[in-house]
């Protein structure tokens, strides 16, 4: 193990797509952690097929390179707001960051959040100009507007006086200055080097560590990474575990409020990419540890003679929206796939939450399921992916913002940061929809290449099914990103869809015949041959309110001629069912049905005589 002096501990902190990712490969070539001729993908630190797919980190990742002499252990964190709780626990774990700058967008709603948890845990970013050779670029501006966000995050004259590099973490060069000689990735590694400091560690002092993330084996159980704060251990000597929790929000400090002992099973340290098990651990490193039951982010683990924790409880922040999974009962269950009983959605529900510090889990009172909370659509989104790939079958309700309550009586909902990228033309549109869904403009700034930039904060609520149709509105030229800003006075009401749903009266194989019809009526959701059921929806409707219809229905044939009239029947295409368009599209009264061959949309009650029983009861109950 290389002495403290001899190890940097740093993340790379940036929103989603300013080239984190990316950055880190070029790290890795630099540096030859992979031997020469080996096939290495691009995007390695992506390790998830979600992550591939859709290019966005989704949980932090530890590696490491060695540099003439120096280890530097590396944290890419997730530039997605859904997921930015990563954020801060990695932070804990290390010295230093590189905050990673777009040098054609510049600072964006997430680059402020990462940028806040930095300078308030005292730490000094480097600020890394990012594709300052793409068209467009102009890292002036974005190296001033960054400099204005530190000023207003409240940086001290220390912090705000950041060292700064210029480059392509996609092309592998970086320089001081523009008008440096490009020597590939030497002033990077130089830079870092220079500006985060060793890790300020005891090595003598009895062991202790804090738990920054977790992770899970079915081999091992919980194993908890953080950085060891002091002092060594080796496998099998004895820990103590502390569980500390903050008193009055915060206000009051904190306390200690449980404590047990075991041992540990096993260690790991990270090589490059892979982790390797040692026999002991010392100060200065970041480490994975196994032995004890039960875990959580921010437990500290320490020699038996060390009473206190270590450091305060990390901040977690809580959900913001939630859903309901639950078993699929519908007439194709069983088809596609495993259709999961309550008792295995719950089972593996729980596995995510002993990983997941941001999910919670809870039974889903009066329904057969669980209801699931966490920091945004796309959070959940992709725990459901996850979970059908994994062959579950079961239905999820539409995603729904966690209210909160003042002493005095006043609803609070979650309210983000907007920021919207579109050309000139199209901005009309977007400030009408926007102000639609309650959002209210806070900047509008030009680019001055005609693109035009808009600011808001907006509730949740208005941004769940507005993703979709921001797309369509500004033909796929628009670019929308969020974060989360605090809890706030309710807005009002936010109209969610303006049109009804096409539902199915009758179950079998639709049909060209009956969907001809229909495309004239609205939005097809399925092609002739696909299977339907009573109570699914099959397409959007022109007109508000519910349109039953039946898919199925077939052309009477009674002679040789009108026989092959059906071949000439002309449909447009349908529109493709994806999970998150369907999750953004149902109302309240609607589920989504996940397998892992399909994704539908049905009413919650699939009889047509039960649903309208159901709304005249709602109706009444509203009256009264």
């Amino acid at each position: 193990m290389p002495a403290p002096e001899n190890v940097r501990n740093l993340a790379i902190i940036a929103h989603i797509d300013h080239g984190k990712t990316t950055l880190i490969d070029s790290v890795f070539r630099a540096a030859s952690v992979f031997r020469e001729g080996a096939e290495v993908a691009d995007r390695v630190m992506d390790s998830l097929d979600l992550e591939r797919e859709r290019g966005i980190t989704i949980r932090s990742k530890h590696c490491t390179v060695d540099w003439r002499g120096t280890r530097i252990n590396i944290v890419d964190t997730p530039g997605h707001a859904d997921f930015s709780g990563e954020v801060e626990r990695v932070l804990s774990m290390v010295d230093g960051a590189l905050l990673l700058v777009d040098a054609v967008e510049g600072p964006m709603p997430q680059t402020r959040y990462v940028l806040m948890r930095a300078l308030r845990r005292g730490l000094t970013p480097v600020v890394v100009l990012n594709k300052v050779d793409r068209p467009n670029a102009d890292p002036e501006r974005a190296l001033y507007d960054t400099f204005d966000l530190f000023l207003e995050l409240g940086a001290t004259d220390e912090q705000a006086d950041f060292p700064v590099l210029y480059g392509s973490g996609l092309h592998g060069w970086f320089v001081r200055g523009l008008e440096k000689e490009r020597d590939g990735m030497v002033p990077l590694f130089e830079t870092i080097l220079e500006c985060v400091p060793a890790p300020a560690v005891e090595p003598d002092a009895p062991f202790r560590m804090q738990v920054s993330t977790l992770a899970w084996s079915d081999y091992h159980g919980r194993i908890g990474c953080g950085r060891v704060l002091q002092g060594s251990h080796r496998v099998g000597e004895p820990l103590a575990r502390t569980i500390a929790e903050w008193e009055d929000g915060g206000r009051s400090g904190f306390r200690t409020t449980g404590r047990e002992e075991s041992s540990s099973s096993h260690l790991w340290i990270t090589r490059g990419i892979d982790r390797e098990e040692v026999e002991e651990v010392s100060a200065g490193d970041i480490v994975w540890l196994a032995g004890f039951e039960e875990l959580r982010v921010g437990d500290t683990l320490s020699d038996p003679s060390l009473p206190e924790p270590a450091k305060a409880p990390l901040e977690i922040e809580e959900p913001t929206v939630s859903m309901l999974f639950l078993v699929n009962d519908g007439p194709l269950a069983g088809r596609e796939g495993t259709a999961a009983t309550v008792r295995r959605i719950r089972a593996r529900l729980e596995r995510e939450a002993r990983v997941d510090a941001a999910l919670r889990v809870e039974e889903a009172e009066g329904s057969r399921g669980m209801k699931v909370s966490g920091r945004g659509e796309l959070h959940l989104a992709i725990l459901i992916e996850e979970m059908r790939r994994e062959g579950f079958e079961l239905c999820v309700s539409r995603p729904e913002v966690i209210l909160r309550e003042t002493p005095d009586g006043e609803l609070l909902e979650p309210v983000e940061d907007l920021a919207i990228d579109v050309p000139e033309e199209h901005q009309g549109v977007v400030l009408e929809k926007v102000a639609r869904r309650r959002g209210e403009p806070t900047a509008v700034r030009s680019h001055g290449t005609g693109l035009v930039r808009l600011e808001f904060t907006i509730p949740t609520r208005g941004l769940i099914g507005y993703r979709t149709e921001f797309l369509t509105d500004t033909r796929g030229t628009g670019i929308l990103t969020s974060r989360f800003r605090e809890f706030a006075p309710w807005r009002g009401e936010v109209e969610h869809r303006d049109r009804g749903a096409m539902v199915s009266l009758d179950t079998g194989a639709a049909t060209a015949y009956a969907l001809e019809k229909l495309q004239e009526r609205g939005t097809l959701f399925v092609r002739p041959m696909d299977r339907v059921y009573a109570g699914m929806v099959v397409g959007e409707s022109s007109r508000p309110g519910e349109l039953p219809c039946n898919p199925t229905k077939r052309k009477q044939v009674t002679n040789h001629r009108s026989a092959h009239k059906e071949v000439d029947t002309v449909l447009k295409s349908a529109r493709e069912t994806t999970l998150d368009r369907a999750l953004e599209w149902i109302d309240s009264d609607e589920l989504v049905e996940v397998t892992p061959e399909s994704v539908r949309i049905r009413k919650r009650i699939l009889d047509a005589t039960a649903r309208k029983r159901a709304e005249k009861r709602t109706m009444a109950a509203v009256t009264d």
